[in-house]
Parts: structure tokens; C-alpha cells; sequence
């Protein structure tokens, strides 16, 4: 379809399916009849020299650990797996049809002009421009996807233990949960993780990881039930532990198993009543011919639109509007034009180009923030003034140094162990698990700052990465017939897996971190301080005798 205007060049929209060889023939037949000014193709700087066999960039560091990277890799993974996986299936290398379009533009000396959004940029607007809901709906939908509701279950059962945990701390006492029992817990607990700890190691030359996992759990519950009550070694153990932590780690416990048999259950009635399961059915043959009515990404993401129109506006709408420009500026510039581009793409632009006036400004369709408020940022922020501010009001009060040493060293000691313990259960080196952990306290108030990034450099400095592990991580889940736990540990040895996943359980660790200090510990802060109306007639004594202060410096 040709769109013309008087005095200017035209284009030409030719829509193709990325992984057909239909596709690559349409584009070289195309290309030849028409001897255009300028083949316009669907390619970024960076996906253009890949696809002419360049050496890819290495990442930079700033940019693959700031912000929501993981989740903004994991996006492109997504779309460039599914895409290699059709390739394979049709024997058609993916971007064929690009690739086709600049060499026979290249052949007929032709300029080619390259006119898509940059892929990362792309990526970053389409996680910000999705909203919490819409974050969440997808992270559901994966996780009914990669397992049964049962699954499912479990997790959400983790979750709501780790929730009602703090619960039984404090209100235990009224329901008969209270420290005698809460110790017993307790000690149980520490004895089945120690054996289970101590099956998962020595078993390693021993038994499969499956079987070792299974040996680990089903002993681990033995021990900790059968010698810690039964036997009552879960008294002198807990003994050992002291009060405060026996507290914690007896609610903690009660309130994940609590939660996981109230998550099992739910899962196993929603698995009798099928809900979110996956048919065990063949899958529908693909008819290649269909795929140039809407090509691979579009197709998915039009699936997408509809619980993630935010989602979905980045990857197509946006992209619809970015090209057109391009092409309208070529256009106006006297240029014929063939433009080859995804046929998901073809319809928005062609209206694009019938009705430039419809075009939103560029400005409003480039950057990262995706003009969205940063909640985040914002709660964090606020987060961050509240904490400190409850540290500083402590400090001005009469609440004693014992008191302030003790809660500034269980947030440290607690950030520090769950980051860097995350981060070395990741994979990451001792040095690098370490670091995290040291700065995890300080990061975890403040929102700009994450201690992944520090746990990243320092990985960089032994294993730095670039793109093209990308194409390895594909080759690698390719192989069906590979054994989970082999895959696993090849995908490890990958940089830019296991640096993203160090990054993330880094992260992580800090988050749950300071959910715990905040559930758990506090609380029990303050009940040596008086409860609820002891801390707060501290935090009136802190506010006032810092007026003082404030007032007799500026009077």
C-alpha cells in the first residue's frame, strides 16, 4: 500500500513475519521492482551491527544494574527465546527478513535507514508504563503458567506465614502460643534445618540432587519433630538461643507452616476444580502464512494488551508512532521509501502516515520514565525519612545507648546476613556477598540506592558480560531433553545469568530484611520498652528535647 503527498516522496509498508522464509522472498522481490531511495527496516543501532555477525557490545555496568533491570532483561530474553525457538522450528534464522532487506538494498547500492526505538529503551518504558496491578497480573500469570496451582498455593502460603509471623509474636500469649511453646518451636526448627543442611552437603557424591533434596526435607522434618519434641532436645536448644530469638524464630516458624498447609489446601481444592490449569492438549500447527497478518512480538503482546495496556502501548503503539516519524521525515525530505517492518506494525503506521496529524509528539514516546509518576521512589523516600527520623528521635530521647547499639546492630546484623547470604546462595563470590552485606543496612533506607549494585560491581570485576550470553541462554533452555539440574548449573555459568540473579537475590535479601526488622523485631524492641505507648512517649521526649536543642542554637 503506497501513501503519497504532493511534492514528497512515498512509502511503501511492507509487513513481515521475522522467522518466514515467505517474508525473506516478499522483501528481495519488493526491493528489486521497486528501486526505492531508501530501505527503511525495523532495527535499532545495536540489533543492526548484531545482525550483520559484529561483535556485541559489552553491557555496561551503570546500565544493567540500576533500576528494574532484571526485570527489563528478562522482558528481552522473553521476546528474543521465543522468537529464536520459531526460527528453529521453521529453519528460518530470526531477522531474516531485515537482514534480507539490508543486504539486497546493500547489493542495488541503496541506502538503508534505520528506524526503530532502541531495543533497551523500549524495555525500560515497558516495565514503567506498567502499572502495580498490571505488574502483578503478569507475575500471576507466569507463575500459574511455569506451575500447577498447587504450586501456587505453597508459595501464596509462604507469603501469608511470613505475614501472620509477626502476629503470633506478639499475640501469641492470648491463644496459648506463648514464649514456653514459641521456644519448643523454635529449637525443633533449628535442629531440622541443621540436619537437612547436613544431608544437602554430605549427600552431594552420594545421591541426585533430587533425592538429596527429598533426603534433606524428609529428615530435616524427622529430626526436628521426633528428637526436638518427642525426645525434648528442642529445650536445651532453644535455651542456647535465648528468649528474644527463640520469640522470633518460633512465630516465624508457626506462622509459615501455618501458612503453607492453609496455601496447600487452597492449591489442592483449586487443582480438583481445574482452575488454572494448563490443557494437555496438542498445540494449535502454525500457518506461516497467517503469521505476516500480525508477526511474533505483536501477536504475543496483543495477547498481552489485555490485562497490560501500558505494557503493551510501549512495545507496539509507541513503536507504531517512533517509525512513522521516521518515515514521514524521510517522505518529506523528497525520499521514496520501502519500509520493512513487522506486519503487527504495518496497519498503525500506514494510519500514522494517512494521518500524520494523529502523530503524538516524539518527546512524548522517547526517554526512560515513560511519564509516570516514580510511586516508588516516592514511598521509599518516605520510608527512608521515617526510619531515620525514628532512629534520631530514639537517640534524643532517654531511652539509653544499650538500647540504640542493640537496634542499630540487629538492623545491621540482620540486612547484612540476609543479603549477603541471598547473594552467596546465588552464586556469587565470597568478596561480593560480603560487600552486600555490608551495605545493605545503609542501602535498605535509602530508595536510590540497592545493595545488588555493589555485589554486581564487584562480580564484574572477575566476570564482566555482553549480549551475546543472551544467544547462549537460549541455546541453552533449547535443549529439552537436558536434565533440570544440569540445566541449571550450565545457566549459572553464563555471566549475565548469574549476575543478574546475584543482583536480584541481593536485593531481595535486603528487602525481606527489613520487612522481618520491621515485623518482627521492632515489635519486641518495644516491648522492653514499654509497648506501643512506651516507644511513642520516647519518640515525644526525643521530638521535644530536640526542639530544645534546634531552638536554643538558633535563639
Amino acid at each position: 500500500m503506497s501513501q503519497e503527498a504532493a511534492e514528497e516522496g512515498r512509502v511503501r509498508v511492507v509487513g513481515t513475519a521475522h522467522v518466514s522464509e515467505e517474508s525473506v522472498r516478499e522483501v528481495e522481490e519488493t526491493i528489486e521492482a521497486e528501486r526505492p531511495d531508501v530501505v527503511a527496516v525495523e532495527l535499532d543501532e545495536g540489533r543492526y551491527r548484531q545482525l550483520k555477525g559484529g561483535e556485541p557490545d559489552d553491557i555496561e555496568p551503570g546500565d544493567l544494574l540500576r533500576g528494574n533491570t532484571v526485570f527489563q532483561f528478562i522482558a528481552y530474553w522473553m521476546l528474543s527465546y521465543v522468537q529464536a525457538r520459531l526460527g528453529e522450528r521453521f529453519d528460518v534464522t530470526p531477522g531474516a527478513d531485515m537482514l534480507s532487506a539490508v543486504e539486497t538494498a546493500e547489493e542495488l547500492g541503496i541506502d538503508v535507514a534505520l528506524v526503530d526505538r532502541d531495543i533497551n529503551e523500549t524495555m525500560q518504558r515497558f516495565w514503567s508504563q506498567m502499572g502495580f496491578v498490571e505488574k502483578f497480573r503478569m507475575i500471576g500469570g507466569l507463575a500459574f503458567g511455569l506451575g500447577d496451582s498447587r504450586g501456587v498455593g505453597l508459595a501464596f502460603g509462604v507469603v501469608l506465614g511470613l505475614f501472620f509471623g509477626p502476629l503470633v509474636a506478639i499475640f501469641g500469649g492470648s491463644v496459648g502460643l506463648g514464649l514456653p511453646v514459641l521456644s519448643v518451636v523454635a529449637g525443633s526448627a533449628v535442629l531440622a534445618v541443621a540436619t537437612a543442611a547436613a544431608v544437602w552437603v554430605f549427600g552431594a557424591s552420594l545421591l541426585s540432587a533430587e533425592d538429596r533434596l527429598l533426603a534433606a526435607l524428609g529428615l530435616g522434618v524427622a529430626v526436628g519433630g521426633l528428637a526436638g519434641v518427642g525426645l525434648g532436645f528442642a529445650t536445651p536448644v532453644a535455651d542456647l538461643l535465648g528468649d528474644f530469638t527463640a520469640r522470633v524464630v518460633g512465630s516465624m516458624t508457626v506462622g509459615v507452616v501455618g501458612g503453607v498447609l492453609v496455601g496447600g489446601v487452597l492449591g489442592q481444592i483449586a487443582s480438583t476444580l481445574g482452575v488454572a490449569e494448563v490443557a494437555d492438549e496438542d498445540a494449535e500447527e502454525f500457518d506461516m502464512s497467517q503469521l505476516t497478518d500480525t508477526d511474533v512480538v505483536s501477536a504475543m503482546m496483543e495477547e498481552f494488551r489485555q490485562f497490560s495496556p501500558g505494557g503493551a502501548a510501549a512495545l507496539i503503539d509507541e513503536r507504531d508512532a517512533f517509525i512513522a516519524h521516521k518515515l514521514l521525515a524521510l517522505r518529506q525530505s523528497g525520499a521514496d521509501v520501502v519500509a520493512v517492518v513487522g506486519a503487527g506494525h504495518r496497519e498503525g503506521i500506514e494510519r500514522y502516515l494517512e494521518h500524520p496529524e494523529e502523530l503524538p509528539p516524539m518527546s512524548s514516546i522517547t526517554g526512560t520514565s515513560g511519564g509516570r509518576i516514580p510511586w516508588a521512589k516516592l514511598v521509599g523516600t518516605a520510608i527512608s525519612v521515617v526510619v531515620i527520623g525514628f532512629f534520631v528521635l530514639l537517640a534524643l530521647s532517654s531511652a539509653g545507648d544499650d538500647t540504640l547499639l542493640r537496634l542499630f546492630g540487629a538492623w545491621f546484623l540482620v540486612n547484612g546476613v540476609f543479603a549477603a547470604g541471598l547473594a552467596k546462595a546465588a552464586g556469587a563470590r565470597w568478596t561480593s556477598s560480603l560487600v552486600g552485606g555490608a551495605v545493605a543496612w545503609m542501602t535498605s533506607i535509602n530508595p536510590f540506592l540497592a545493595p545488588g549494585w555493589f555485589t554486581g560491581y564487584i562480580e564484574l570485576q572477575y566476570d564482566p558480560v555482553n549480549v551475546s550470553d543472551i544467544g547462549t541462554l537460549n541455546d541453552l533452555l533449547a535443549d529439552e531433553e537436558k536434565p533440570i539440574p544440569d540445566l541449571v548449573s550450565e545457566l549459572f555459568a553464563v555471566p549475565l545469568f548469574r549476575l543478574i540473579v546475584v543482583v536480584a537475590a541481593t536485593n531481595i535479601g535486603s528487602v525481606i530484611a527489613s520487612a522481618l526488622f520491621v515485623a518482627y523485631l521492632l515489635p519486641l524492641f518495644a516491648l522492653d520498652l514499654g509497648g506501643a505507648a512506651g516507644v511513642t512517649q520516647l519518640l515525644f521526649e526525643g521530638a521535644e528535647n530536640g526542639w530544645e536543642i534546634l531552638w536554643g542554637t538558633i535563639r
